[in-house]
């Protein structure tokens, strides 16, 4: 019996030094298709660490954004692996909440895009690594381009758009001139409208950190807004976001859509897109300036400071984010299906540039970004289409709501102008930024 007992004993004992050696790395992230995919593939990282084992907490964007800014606000320590945005990294790094990573070796540090790599670092410091990157181009129908008689230029302006928008719409055909977003959000309309105020000249806080929207640059990129979806743009454009637009694009409704580069491996895939044979792709349209005139945004890996597991995180992150890792999407799902906008030598394969003829367009928007000098006056501010300090969120909101109503017809430009800058002023006095 007590030879038994201590047989147990020892059993129990070396189990549970076997289960301490294992660690379990909690990743918090987005319910999105390229992250399930590194959900499915994580199974290749365990079996590559038999002593890290991966636990997901897969949640919806807003969610997903709720739970790690409250977790890492609180130092709550509930996740080892966050998945957070561009907006996030530089603040978070910045206030000393993310542990800086480790780039050495194989990684190659120097193989990301500059535009993605420099929205994620301090000081040369990298806080969070890309998993996938993006900005905004223009999407079009050649064929009713080619029928209007016009050949859109690589980059073109806002004024030929408007041009071209009026030459393809055909509203009794069911097909609209342009579609563009308009439901309210810092990261729905706003996103694309600050790419639109920014091309007009404009900017959201002067070097003060006084908000700037009752300015001419915002009402002339505001009034030419939605004069254009007045005149051009589908019915109900106040409730359109991306996967509204993406609807209506696929469905061959819309003739020109501007948004997220992502959205040109969806249109050009026939699976999806009645029109895919005929969409065809150039820059983001500019008007006074070139400069934030498409956008810049990233899903990336980041490890909370106070984790205690930083080196089995560390590992995971650098396999998640490799070339090797984009190696094995491509085995698995064919080259249409790897994380684009992160590497240069993502571009630079072959097989790529054959699976994803918008690679080109795509590359040239994201390099062309500089979230350290989107606006053509001065800003004190980091980001393209937002502006990366933790009040944003809220100005930005409020001022999506403005926009939209003003699109809707419910208020006129100048009121939601007026109303939106008073928001703004609000709440960067209340934070402290000016009397």
């Amino acid at each position: 019996m007590k030879f038994r007992l201590a047989s147990v004993l020892a059993a129990a004992l070396l189990g549970a030094g076997f289960a301490h050696a294992n660690t379990e790395l909690v990743i918090a992230t987005v319910n999105n298709g390229h992250m399930i995919e590194m959900q499915k593939l994580g199974k290749v990282f365990e079996t590559a660490n038999p002593d890290i084992k991966l636990k997901w907490v897969t949640l919806e964007e807003g969610v997903l954004r709720q739970r790690v800014t409250t977790d890492i606000a609180t130092k709550g320590g509930q996740f080892d692996v966050m998945t957070i945005g561009m907006y996030e990294a530089p603040i978070w790094g910045k206030k000393g909440w993310l542990q800086e990573l480790k780039t050495g070796g194989s990684y190659d540090v120097d193989d990301l895009l500059p535009a993605i790599r420099s929205g994620l670092s301090i000081d040369g410091k990298l806080f969070a690594a890309p998993f996938y990157g993006e900005s905004s181009m223009l999407m079009y129908r050649k064929d009713l381009a080619d029928k209007a008689g016009v050949q859109v230029p690589e980059r073109p302006t806002w004024v030929q758009i408007k041009d071209l928008a009026a030459k393809m719409h055909d509203p009794k055909n069911g097909v609209y001139g342009i579609c563009l977003r308009g439901k309210p959000g810092w990261g729905d309309n706003m996103a694309f409208l600050t790419t639109l105020v920014n091309t007009h000249g404009g900017q959201w806080f002067d070097m003060q950190w006084k908000p700037q929207i009752d300015t001419k640059p915002w009402k002339d990129a505001i009034t030419f807004y939605v004069d254009l979806l007045k005149n051009y743009g589908p019915p109900g454009s106040s409730a359109n976001s991306f996967n509204e637009i993406l609807a209506l694009t696929n469905s061959g409704k819309c003739g020109m859509w501007i948004d997220a580069t992502i959205a040109a491996s969806f249109v050009s895939d026939p699976k999806q897109s009645k029109v895919a044979d005929q969409m065809a792709f150039a820059q983001a349209p500019t008007a006074v300036t070139p400069k934030g005139a498409n956008w810049l945004w990233s899903w990336n890996l980041a490890i909370p400071a106070g984790s205690k597991k930083v080196d089995a995180a560390q590992k995971f992150i650098t396999w998640a984010t490799s070339k090797d890792y984009v190696q094995l999407v491509a085995k698995t799902n064919g080259w249409a299906n790897v994380p684009t906008g992160t590497r240069k030598s993502t571009y630079a394969s072959p097989e790529f540039q054959k699976a994803a003829r918008f690679a080109a367009a795509e590359k040239v928007a994201i390099d062309s970004a500089n979230p350290t000098d989107s606006t053509l006056p001065k800003s004190p501010y980091v980001g393209v289409q937002f502006a990366a300090i933790p009040e944003f969120q809220a100005i930005g909101i409020a001022v999506g709501q403005q926009m939209s109503a003003a699109l809707a017809g419910k208020t006129t430009v100048d009121a939601a102008l007026k109303a939106s800058q008073t928001a703004a002023e609000r709440e960067m006095k209340k934070a402290g930024y000016y009397k």
